[in-house]
């Protein structure tokens, strides 16, 4: 650094410049624009709005005022920025669903939780403070705090005010600064103030007891807080974490009534989320969407499922997932601490902090008011001395032309206690009663005497703080809004592709040549469908688009396709080769679907029960599910219902019928004997099973041979009746070689 002595100029480099300035603009909007201060909770602009307006005479007992005076007043005294900034500030502090317990008490449109930014222009408003900024102001006259100079030096602005509960967790705040940023949640009033109590009686308490009264953040939105408790300890040791929020919602006739949105969460951006998902058809499940909310009910979204097969618990994880019905609000306790740097704070230092700011206020109270309490008993004193000797006060008063010092010189008088005299009237000097200046001494003395005894005894002074603590707790105490979730919340999971997928009903259709098709609804007549020259309808499924079909081949092997990707019934399909790899010997026989249990057999007279859902597999090769014996083959799949009779055809025009509980259940395997046939016509094929089928015992079982077939109900079947693995009994005649089976269902 030089110095041009000419012109008196200093010469630095640019870099040290440079380097400077970046520093000053950084501390100048640490501490006087983002940042918080520990003891009132307030950044600058909040703080200026509040006491500007209580120098208005603008309490809430008062009238409103127009918000641009308001403005005015605090842009032209203490805040020489822009008044639009500066109304901001104020409409924040004045809306119900931004602050947990509003300062400003507004009139007119400040805002609405759709739009927080659509409050109407400060000419068309009015405003006053509302009750809980008395908890800021109060104390302000009685020597609690500093106060500074404004920006031009006409009058002086107190540095902070002397709040008598921590605003600083009550409202939280929000703020970017250079290098750094602040976001402390809001907190409720009653839990806050137990934490306070709880350090006064025991300083040393854990962080975990201290969690025992702030149960967590309590936002002026009714939302739930899923956050475990670890997430929240941790939050609160640090001082840095997040929060997790999520809407509320009930079912009412079978519509989901979304009651209450998370922390500073638009109605109207929830919605457009949602709608915008549905316009993607990537909520299939979702038919309508609609806007309730008025007065009595602020937050009434209403979301209709398209049926009430519809999974709601799983709609509403995935609009958890993929909008702002569920939000995570970040934590980060960066405040100016009472040295007047910034400095992160775990939730019981910052406690601690503010009840050592509490502490100096109300010591700096009682010694404020103990100098008021001398001033005036040495008044007292002197009214005393002069009722004692009034006749010649009053003739000193009357005949003299000093007589302050006339009073002075006579009665050995302070200056202060002689104006006093001769400010009262003579008219009052004479009736002064010496019984009443007396009791008014004796009570200020004592009260002094108290209040020394406080300054003179930190636990008196704990205790004095403790009941102002407690007071304001059951004034202006109310319950919690923010529940907090007892069990640990699932956390939200998006629909995948598949899931997104409609589940309209679709009718797949599969031919003897192993072509296959879908078409829509479950009223298809697969029957006249057209096919290719030389096929012809083998069998059909009803299934959704979101399920899957497992279709099986001759040897055995279960192959499974999406519903979804087959080709539409208005063509021929196309043949299962072409997306799948059976082995070259093998036909496809048949097809199931949905969450059932089929009967797989084999020709060879051998099979089982299982679940359909064992045998599905991605393999395009399939899977191996029933074992077929050397030179068999296996037979098309039968759905099982419940009470089901099994029926077991040979080509030789045996039927055999037992009930479904005499099969084992199995995923896969060979199974057990369903009919006895001689193993030599087995090895020679003169012999072995065409079908077989499940019936109940109202169905009526079809035999068709040729252009004949015979219908069999249960009582029709009473000679084909017997025990599993027997041989069975003949058909009549004319039914000895049967081509196909069906079953009606009743």
């Amino acid at each position: 650094m030089t110095l041009d002595t000419a012109g008196d100029i200093e010469v630095v480099p640019l870099r040290s410049y440079t380097e400077k300035a970046y520093l000053d603009y950084s501390m100048y909007v640490i501490n006087d624009r983002a940042l918080p201060h520990v003891g009132d909770g307030l950044k600058p602009v909040q703080r200026r709005i509040v006491y500007a307006m209580s120098q208005m005479g603008l309490n809430h007992q008062a009238k409103f005022a127009k918000s641009v005076r308001t403005v005015g007043e605090v842009t032209g005294k203490f805040h020489p920025h822009g008044d639009s900034a500066c109304y901001e500030a104020m409409v924040l502090m004045a809306q119900s669903f931004s602050f947990r317990y509003p300062l400003v008490d507004p009139q007119g449109n400040f805002g609405a939780p759709d739009d927080p930014k659509s409050f109407g222009a400060a000419r068309y408003t009015e405003a006053r403070l509302a009750q809980h900024a008395s908890l800021l102001l109060t104390e302000v006259a009685q020597g609690t705090v500093d106060f500074s100079p404004n920006f031009d030096g006409t009058r002086d602005e107190p540095d902070v005010l002397p709040a008598q509960i921590p605003f600083i967790l009550l409202n939280g705040c929000t703020g970017i600064a250079v290098g750094m940023a602040t976001d402390v949640l809001p907190h409720n009033l009653e839990e806050v103030v137990a934490a306070c109590v709880l350090l006064l009686d025991r300083p040393k308490a854990s962080l975990g007891d201290i969690l025992a009264c702030i149960k967590g953040p309590d936002f002026p939105s009714e939302a739930r807080i899923i956050s475990d408790q670890s997430e929240l300890e941790s939050a609160y040791e640090t001082g840095r974490g997040s929060v997790k929020t999520r809407a509320r919602y009930v079912l009412e006739q079978g519509e989901v009534v979304v009651t209450a949105l998370p922390y500073q969460v638009s109605p109207g951006k929830v919605l457009e989320q949602i709608a915008q998902q549905m316009q993607a058809k990537k909520l299939p499940m979702l038919a309508d969407l609609r806007d309730e909310s008025d007065y009595e009910n602020p937050t009434r979204l209403i979301l209709v499922p398209r049926s009430n097969r519809v999974d709601i618990d799983r709609l509403m994880s995935h609009l958890f997932a993929t909008t702002d019905l569920e939000r995570s609000h970040r934590m980060n306790f960066n405040v100016i601490a009472l040295d007047k740097r910034p400095r992160v704070f775990g939730l019981k230092e910052l406690l601690k902090e503010w009840l050592k700011f509490r502490q100096e206020t109300v010591r700096r109270r009682i010694e404020y008011r103990l100098e008021r309490i001398a001033e005036r008993v040495h008044i007292v004193e002197g009214l005393l001395l002069a009722y004692l000797n009034l006749d010649e006060v009053i003739r000193i008063i009357r005949e003299e032309e000093d007589p302050k010092n006339e009073l002075i010189k006579e009665f050995d008088l302070s200056e202060v206690q002689a104006t006093s005299i001769l400010d009262l009237r003579l008219r009052q000097l004479a009736k002064l009663e010496e019984e009443k200046l007396e009791t008014e001494r004796v009570e200020l003395t004592s009260e002094s005497a108290e209040l020394k005894k406080i300054l003179g005894s930190k636990a008196r002074l704990k205790t004095l703080i403790k009941k102002e603590l407690e007071a304001v707790a059951k004034e202006y105490g109310d319950i919690r809004r923010s529940e907090i979730a007892a069990e640990e919340e699932e956390e939200a999971v998006a629909y995948s592709d598949e899931d997104l997928i409609s589940n309209d009903p679709v009718t797949v259709i599969m031919s003897d040549k192993g072509w296959i098709r879908s078409a829509k609804g479950h009223d298809v007549d697969a029957k006249d469908l057209v096919y290719r020259p030389g096929d012809s309808f083998a069998g059909a499924v009803h299934t959704r688009l979101n399920e899957n079909c497992v279709f099986f081949d001759s040897t055995g092997r279960a192959y499974t396709l999406q519903s979804r990707t087959l080709p539409s019934a208005r063509g021929q399909g196309e043949p299962l080769t072409g997306r799948l790899n059976p082995p070259p010997e093998a036909r496809f026989v048949g097809l199931a679907a949905g969450d059932v249990r089929v009967l797989l057999g084999s020709d060879a007279g051998y099979g089982f029960v299982g679940p359909l859902k064992e045998m599905a597999t991605k393999n395009r090769s399939g899977k191996a599910v029933l074992n077929v014996p050397q030179d068999s083959f296996a037979l098309p799949p039968s759905i099982v219902f419940e009470d089901t009779l099994v029926g077991v055809i040979t080509n030789t025009g045996r039927l055999l019928v037992f009930e479904l509980s005499q099969v084992p259940e199995l995923n896969r395997g060979k199974g057990s004997k369903l009919m006895n046939i001689p193993i030599a016509n087995l090895k020679t094929r003169e012999e072995y099973v065409v079908a077989l089928a499940t019936f109940g015992e109202r169905d009526r079982l079809i035999l068709r041979a040729g252009q004949r077939h015979l219908g069999l109900r249960l009582q029709d079947m009473q000679n084909y009746l017997g025990e599993r693995a027997r041989r069975g009994r003949k058909l009549p005649r004319g039914f000895q070689k049967i081509d196909r089976v069906e079953v009606e269902r009743y």
